[in-house]
Parts: C-alpha cells; structure tokens; sequence
C-alpha cells in the first residue's frame, strides 16, 4: 500500500480553495435547479393544465437527466477530463434556465428541464471529484464539504428569490414583469450564477490525477507545482504513478469487477448503498414538494414558501458544523448520528401527520400544537441530513474509489443516487394521494432505520488517508 507522503502539509492554500469554490459554483446551481421548482408546482400545473400524474412527471423529469448526466459525466470525464465536463454542464445550466422559463407546453418544459438535469448530475459528480482529486487529505473533506454548502445556498436562494417574486407579483401565477408570469422568472433567475460558473471555470486548471492517467506527465507536473510546491508536487507526481503502476490502462467499466472472484468490487456496492439511501430518506421530498406539503396542512402559500427560507437558512448553519467536524471526527461517525437523528425525527412527523384531519373541503388540517410539532421534526430532520448524509455522502463518493475506477464508480453511484431521487420524486405526489403524509413518511423513517444498519455494518472511514492509499 502506498503510504503517506510527507509533503508541505498547506501548499498553496489560497489557491486549492479559490479553485474548489470556482468548482463548488456547479453545487450552487446544482442546488438552485433542484430548488426553484419547488416555488413553481401550481404554475406549472396551471400553465399546462397537468394532473397529478403530469405534475409529478414534471417535477421529477430534470431528475433523469440527472441520471444520465451523472453516469455519463463520470464516464467521459476519465476521456475528456473533470474541468471539461464541467464546462458543458454550465453551458446546459444556461440553456435550461432560459429555456424552462419560456416553455409553452409541458413536453417543451420537461425538454429543457431533461436538459438540466444532465448539468446537475455532471455537476453533481464532477464537483466533488475534482475537489478531491487537487485538495490534500487533511483538508479535503472541508474543501468538499463546502460543496453541500454550495447546493443548500442555491436551493436557499431559489426558495428566497421564489418567495419575493411571488410576493412582488401577489402569487407564482400572476404576471410580473414583460408580462410574463412570476413562476417563469423563477427559472431566469439562474442565468446569472450559471454565466459566473461558466466563465470561473475557463481559469481553473484540470485535475492532476485525471492528467497523470491520460499520460500528459509535464501538465501534471505544473498543476502539482503550483498547488503544492515544486518539492511536493514531485513526490505526489511519483505516488499518482505508483498507484496506477500495477494497472496502468485506459479506465474502463469491467474495472468494478474484482478479477479474482468475478464479481462487482464491494467498494462500488457500499457507493451505490450511500448514494440510494441518501434519497430514500425521502430529503428532496421537502426540498422539491415542501411548499405543497406545509400547503397541505393548512399553511398559506407565502407562509408554505417562508418556511422553506427558514429550512434553507438551518440547513446552511448545519453545513458550517459539518465542515468544523468532518476532518477531525471522520465521515462515518456523521453518518450514522445523522441517520439516527433522521429516524427519531421522521417518526414524529409520521406522528403529527397522522393526526392531521380532513375539513369540509377535503384539505388536511393540523391542530395548532401539532402544526408547530410537524414544523420544529421537519427543520430538525433538515438539519440531521445536512450534518451528515448530505455533504459526507458526497465526499466519501468523490474520495473513496481507487483512482484507476473513481470516474466509473462515481458514474455508477451517480446513477443510482439520481434514479432513486427520481423514484421518491414521481412517487410523492402519488403516495400523498393514497396512503397520506403519514404514510409516505413512514417509508422515509423505515429507510433511515436501516440506513442506520448499513452504516454500522458496511462504511469504513476515509478521513486521513490519500487518495492514493485508496484499495477499492
């Protein structure tokens, strides 16, 4: 096993953290594209005259884009390079933005929305693997961490700018400037940080290791130098090489199989595990449907679109503990306090749902002591997740694999992580229409009691360690 190098311990600080925010930009929009639909449910479904069915659909469809991006992005990216797909997924944020503001017909509008989903899954995969492959050890789970911040700060300013457009124009439907609705200027809003992305990113250089893999031993050499050192970056260079020596070629799939036992590495099993039961939880039912839901039981639209400020605000002060925490207790002692917190917390909201009763014009309503119960589980649940299975699901993905399979088994994990998103996704507006709050939620508590299991049984810490001393 390759042992730990003993480099300048800082290199050059400033600079690995300028390059990781540039990065963390995708988070951002990554954050806002999965956010601002939240603000829009009741224009898109009077927009397109959709049921709930179609509405669903609409929601969810940027979530396999999501999915194809992820997968492919992993994939090209050990071809083209990280800085490159990163690249094409800001240009796709820019025309999704545009492009799903000015939708005439749900098929037009789940395009574009397809279109962004294939930015946020490359983004949501790439940023972290870039993080992680320029940033040392005893700093990258902070540097990645941020990422998370990044993608509750974008979701945190959609749910912001949603509620004052809303409230500027009087309601989501209602026109607002040009004559367009506020619901489309939702969308617009994000032109602007994806035009920021785009152009950061045409300063940043590429990753080291991804350099060191396609052969090109003198550009590798100069991003080492000016991240580390000249020292430093020769003895990384020299430690890239040796971990790849004994399976020095072109990266490919049939990488996940163990060759001695013929079967998939169980490495990539513990990623596909952390990347689907992020989702199972049910955490982007809040992020997605959150003004529906507190809508549901009895809260108005301002307030329902409020709330979800509040829960952005929480959920960027749990971030700031984690990025405290992350380097000196580990990613999976997080995990597994967040697991357990999701559990107790979900379960009080299955409690207080549940006591939710239908009024005469067939609406749930709470009792005022409940409501207030059901709001104080949920940001508490919000917070749980940020401080855990948010931010350290990703870092451990961006960190975990072996360097010759990371662009493989980030394509597969990111596979997953977005079709279970996916599935949550369609199946929240369906679920609330058959078996309730109460019920849906109960799922998302039974996912969190396991997730608590798989943590125990099968995650083993990577907090210190260079990625180069990564077995797979």
């Amino acid at each position: 096993m390759t042992q730990p190098s003993a480099t300048v311990p800082y290199g050059n600080t400033p600079f690995i953290i300028l390059i990781s925010c540039i990065a963390t930009i995708g988070g951002f929009l990554f954050g806002f594209d999965s956010g601002v639909i939240n603000g829009t449910v009741d224009g898109l479904q009077t927009a397109f005259n959709a049921d709930a069915f179609g509405t669903g659909f609409s929601v969810a469809s940027m979530l396999l884009g999501c999915a194809v991006g992820a997968f492919f992005a992993g994939r090209l990216a050990d071809f083209y390079g990280r800085r490159s797909l990163l690249i094409v997924s800001a240009v796709f944020f820019l025309i999704s933005a545009w492009g799903s503001g000015v939708a005439g017909s749900s098929g037009e509008f789940i395009f574009y929305r397809l279109l962004g989903g294939l930015a946020v899954g490359a983004a949501s995969v790439m940023t972290p693997a870039y993080i992680s492959e320029v940033a040392l050890a005893h700093m990258r789970g902070r540097l990645t961490t941020i990422q998370q911040i990044a993608i509750i700060s974008g979701l945190f300013i959609a749910f912001l700018s949603n509620y004052l457009l809303a409230s500027a124009a009087g309601s989501a439907l209602s026109e607002l400037w040009l004559g367009f609705e506020a619901w489309r200027w939702m969308f617009w809003v994000e032109i602007l940080p994806a035009s920021v992305f785009l152009i950061g990113l045409l300063f940043i250089p590429e990753s080291p290791r991804f350099l060191v893999v396609k052969g090109r031993q003198a550009q590798a050499r100069a991003v080492l130098t000016k991240l580390y050192g000249v020292e430093a970056a020769e003895r990384k260079l020299k430690e890239i090489d040796d971990s790849l020596a004994s399976d020095h070629h072109r990266p490919r799939f049939s990488d996940l199989i163990d060759k001695s036992s013929g079967r998939v590495r169980k490495i990539v099993w513990v990623g596909i595990g952390l990347a689907s039961f992020q989702q199972l939880v049910g955490i982007n039912v809040v992020f997605y449907y959150g003004a529906v839901l507190w809508q549901s039981v009895g809260f108005s639209e301002g307030d329902a679109l409020f709330i979800n400020v509040i829960s952005g605000a929480v959920s960027i002060a749990a971030c700031i503990v984690t990025i405290m925490l992350i380097d000196k207790i580990g990613r999976k002692p997080l995990l597994w306090f967040g697991s357990v917190g999701m559990a107790i917390t979900l379960s009080i909201l299955v409690i207080a749902f549940g006591s939710a009763t239908l009024n005469e014009a067939g609406d749930l309503r709470m009792s005022d002591t409940m409501g207030v119960v059901a709001l104080l589980a949920a940001n508490a649940y919000v917070v749980f997740f940020n401080m855990s299975w948010g931010p350290v699901m990703w870092v451990m993905l961006g960190e975990m694999f072996p360097n010759q399979i990371r662009g493989s088994g980030l394509a597969v994990a990111g596979l997953f992580q977005w079709g279970t998103n996916f599935l949550i996704t369609l199946s929240f507006p369906i679920l609330l229409a058959g078996v309730g709050l109460a019920g849906a939620y109960g799922l998302y508590a039974l996912s969190a009691f396991l997730s608590i299991v798989f943590v125990v049984k099968y995650v083993h810490e990577t907090r210190g360690r260079e990625l180069e001393q990564m077995e797979g």
